[in-house]
């Protein structure tokens, strides 16, 4: 249940700022939780006693919410940014100072 209710929080919040770096922060944490929810729901279909097509139709609309996903982060505006000090969401070709 956490990493479904990271996944809507995180993409509010990158909607809310501007700033590139911080949309390319809660993205990450966006992937991370939706990867993890994906193996989870594989896990639940393999180690429930009860067979359900709901771990299939969990992993189907992540499989479509990644294609929704890859769009909306292309999207995002690589010129309005802070340095990222830790080097690891700027844009490409800005380096840490």
């Amino acid at each position: 249940m956490e990493n479904a209710f990271i996944i809507p929080a995180k993409i509010a919040g990158a909607e809310g700022v501007g700033l590139y770096d911080l949309k390319m922060e809660n993205a990450a944490i966006i992937r991370k939780a939706a990867r993890e929810l994906y193996v989870q729901a594989g896990s639940l279909k393999h180690f429930s006693e009860e067979q359900h097509d709901y771990p299939n139709l969990l992993r189907f609309a992540i499989d479509e919410f990644k294609v929704l996903f890859v769009q909306w982060v292309k999207g995002f505006d690589v010129w309005e940014y802070i340095v990222d000090d830790w080097g690891l969401f700027n844009p490409p070709g800005v380096e840490p100072e």
